[in-house]
């Protein structure tokens, strides 16, 4: 009995994706090799970013923190939905659950910020150009940096604390893959009315306020870009495109799981598998492809490495 919230439950069951075995099978190779490919793409761009001295600026800085917390978050998730694909009995113990919560929260209140900060690094560029080298230096880089982590690690523990003391007394059985806070909350044995709306104000109206505000400064870059055309234009225009992929790659999921409040378990899980593991692998593959900076440092990087093997 957990000595924490009082409750009989010790552990969730996850219904998981599918119960046909030959779908697991397939979804298993499907999200392995999804796996893999955030894994190896984000850690990429941060080896990248950290050993070409061409990238070290305060966009890149932000994009390779980015990238760091991308792989987190999918790592929360991914690995032991991989492996459940091959278990009769998906369980999680409840300290487990709370973890899950805990660091779905922390990397994604930590990447809402970087976005914003992204965002405001474009403004600055294209906006205040003489001003940048001042605006941005290394020291505002890297207290913006911690204030992700910071505003994170805090979101995350209020989060936590709406779980932490609820009584949970059956059934346990969660149609998901992994916990999160919205549908640990309908597995309490009280009236959950209250703790769902205080999940949207918190979780839904930070979201859905960050979008806007992202939204609002990339309008007011695209327009300042339009009215003072330059020969740079085309290149800001490009990495502004980027940019925007990838807000709308995290906020939409984001909006839909926390804010919006009819939900729809189908679309909830699809949602869910697409935060947690199509758009991480999306972002490196987005800022790559896009990118000719990034392009010509992996080029340098892949022929520094083999002439190190040759010498070697």
């Amino acid at each position: 009995i957990s000595e924490t919230n009082h409750s009989m439950v010790t552990e969730f069951i996850f219904l998981g994706l599918s119960n046909s075995q030959e779908l697991q099978i397939s979804l298993f190779v499907f999200f392995f090799v999804f796996y893999v490919g955030i894994v190896l793409g984000n850690l990429v761009i941060v080896i990248t970013v950290a050993f070409d001295s061409h990238l070290h600026s305060p966009v890149y800085f932000l994009l390779a923190n980015l990238s760091l917390i991308d792989l987190c978050l999918s790592s929360v998730t991914a690995p032991k939905m991989t492996a459940d694909f091959f278990s009769k009995r998906k369980v999680i113990s409840f300290k487990g659950c709370l973890g899950q919560i805990f660091f779905l929260h922390f990397f994604g209140g930590g990447e809402l910020v970087i976005l914003i900060a992204m965002a405001f690094d474009r403004y600055v560029a294209i906006c205040k150009p003489l001003h940048y080298t001042t605006i941005m230096c290394g020291n505002v880089c890297v207290g913006i940096v911690a204030a992700a982590w910071g505003i994170g690690f805090l979101h995350s523990v209020s989060q936590l604390a709406f779980a932490v003391n609820l009584p949970f007394c059956g059934p346990n059985e969660m149609d998901s893959f992994y916990c999160d806070l919205p549908r640990v909350i309908k597995l309490a044995c009280t009236d959950t009315y209250r703790l769902d709306i205080m999940v949207i104000a918190n979780s839904g109206v930070l979201t859905v306020c960050s979008f806007v505000l992202l939204i609002i400064s990339y309008t007011i870059i695209l327009v300042t870009i339009q009215h003072h055309p330059s020969d740079r234009s085309s290149k800001a225009l490009s990495t502004l495109t980027a940019h925007i992929t990838v807000v709308l790659l995290f906020f939409g999921p984001c909006i839909f799981i926390y804010a919006w409040p009819f939900p729809i378990e189908a679309l909830d899980k699809f949602l869910a598998v697409f935060y947690s593991v199509v758009t991480p692998l999306l972002n490196p593959i987005i800022y790559t492809l896009r990118n000719k900076d990034m392009r010509a440092a992996m080029r340098r990087l892949r022929k520094r490495t083999m002439n190190c093997r040759i010498k070697s």
